[in-house]
């Protein structure tokens, strides 16, 4: 069952976070001392170069990866206090991650690959949750289509909505268009926007594309491993309303 996050309360708290990694080389210092806060509902771009430590800081909040130090919380949870099965119940309850290579299973109906989570969690209306989350990303007519009978942009809206069928309160997502061409990748963010909207999720979007990055509250900039630069961008400026959670 999903649990609200504590009144007044940030959704996510990274306080002084680091991740050092092992290598040939030695120690790899990821991520150095990330300190940040998301507020339910807000959408945040996190953006930077190649190799600055946007995909470990994805990780590390997705409770994928253990920080080598500081305090990561998600809704009031201390993930540091959580063990793996703990961390695999908030993962389903609380987070849905889009990645850029979709990650649906081939052997699997597009139907099957979004009820996953929603049968993981015992819930016996799985397959109409699954049904219904396909048909609001436009892919009702699909259901028993298997990723390989899919196209690219087909099969990231299938991982939409495999990502927003519990209900999380964040989304995870990780260059969503990146594999996509011009077009098709603009129907996928329309699709996760309006899915956002629909649920009033926080959503953090790693992301390339400065036009995309615009259209989120807040810019995050990510270089060597530390947050260099934190601002409110237009669309936050004009006073873009946030949906009523």
């Amino acid at each position: 069952m999903t649990l609200p996050t504590p009144v007044g309360a940030p959704l996510v708290l990274f306080e002084d976070v680091a991740l050092t990694l092992a290598s040939a080389a030695g120690p790899v210092d990821i991520l150095r001392g990330i300190s940040l806060t998301i507020e339910p509902g807000e959408t945040v771009a996190l953006v930077g170069p190649s190799g600055s430590g946007k995909s470990s800081l994805m990780m590390v909040l997705a409770g994928l990866e253990r920080p080598s130090a500081g305090r990561v919380r998600l809704a009031g949870h201390d993930l540091g206090a959580l063990d793996e099965n703990a961390l695999a119940r908030l993962r389903r309850s609380h987070i849905g991650v889009v990645f850029q290579s979709f990650h649906l299973l081939p052997t699997m109906t597009a139907l099957e690959n979004v009820a996953i989570p929603l049968e993981l969690a015992g819930r016996r209306d799985a397959m109409a949750a699954a049904e219904a989350a396909l048909a609001r990303v436009g892919l009702g007519h699909r259901l028993g289509h298997y990723p390989g009978q899919l196209s690219g942009g087909e099969q990231q809206r299938v991982a939409i909505a495999r990502a927003f069928v519990a209900g999380p309160l964040l989304l995870l997502a990780d260059e969503p268009t990146g594999n996509l061409d011009g077009a098709t990748g603009r129907a996928v963010i329309e699709c996760l926007f309006e899915e956002h909207a629909r649920l009033g999720s926080a959503l953090l979007l790693i992301t390339h594309d400065a036009s995309l990055a615009e259209r989120c509250e807040r810019r995050l900039h990510l270089a060597d491993g530390r947050i260099v630069g934190d601002e409110r961008t237009a669309a936050c400026r004009l006073g873009v309303e946030r949906p009523a959670l």
